[in-house]
C-alpha cells in the first residue's frame, strides 16, 4: 500500500493565516496539528496543537508552573487573547538545530513502512503526502495505526 492510498484530506493554513482562526480549526476538529502550506499548496511546516497551547501560556508561568495557581479566573478567561492579531507564522516552533525541515513529507508512492519510519524518526503526529511538490493529503498517526492494525 502506498502513501497516496491512505492519505486523507486535511485542513491546511498558510503562514499568513490568522492564528486565532487556526487554533479554532485545531480545536473544532480535534486535530493533533495542522499543515502550513505556501501559496502553491506545497507543505512547509506543521503547527502542532501543543505549540498553540504553549503560546497561550505566558512564559513566566512556563518557567514557574506554581504561578498558574495564583492567576485569577479573569486572566485565565482571557488566555486566548494572546492569539488575537497574530499569524500562524508567528506561532511556529523554531526548527531543531540539526533539522533540515520542520515538516516531515512523504512521497505519494512511499510504502506504509517508509511512512511509519518517517513518522517515528521525526516524532510528528502527522505526515504530509506530496506528489511532486503539491500536497495530496495527510497521514495522521491514528490513520497509520488503523492501516497497520487492520489485519489483526
Amino acid at each position: 500500500m502506498q502513501a497516496k492510498q491512505i492519505a486523507e484530506d486535511y485542513p491546511s493554513v498558510t503562514m499568513e493565516s490568522d492564528a486565532l482562526a487556526a487554533a479554532k480549526l485545531l480545536a473544532e476538529h480535534r486535530l493533533p496539528g495542522i499543515v502550513v502550506t505556501d501559496g502553491s499548496s506545497a507543505p512547509r511546516a506543521v503547527l502542532p496543537a501543543s505549540q498553540v497551547v504553549r503560546f497561550l501560556v505566558p512564559r513566566y508561568v512556563q518557567d514557574d508552573p506554581a504561578l498558574a495557581g495564583v492567576l485569577s479566573e479573569s486572566v485565565a478567561d482571557r488566555i486566548a487573547d494572546a492569539l488575537r492579531g497574530k499569524t500562524v507564522g508567528e506561532l511556529l516552533p523554531e526548527p531543531a538545530p540539526k533539522s533540515k525541515s520542520v515538516l516531515p513529507v512523504a512521497r505519494a508512492d512511499d510504502t506504509v513502512v517508509e511512512v511509519a519510519a518517517l513518522m517515528a524518526r521525526s516524532r510528528s503526529p502527522l505526515i504530509a503526502v506530496v506528489d511532486g511538490t503539491k500536497m495530496v493529503g495527510v497521514i495522521t498517526a491514528s490513520r497509520l495505526l488503523q492501516v497497520a492494525l487492520a489485519d489483526m
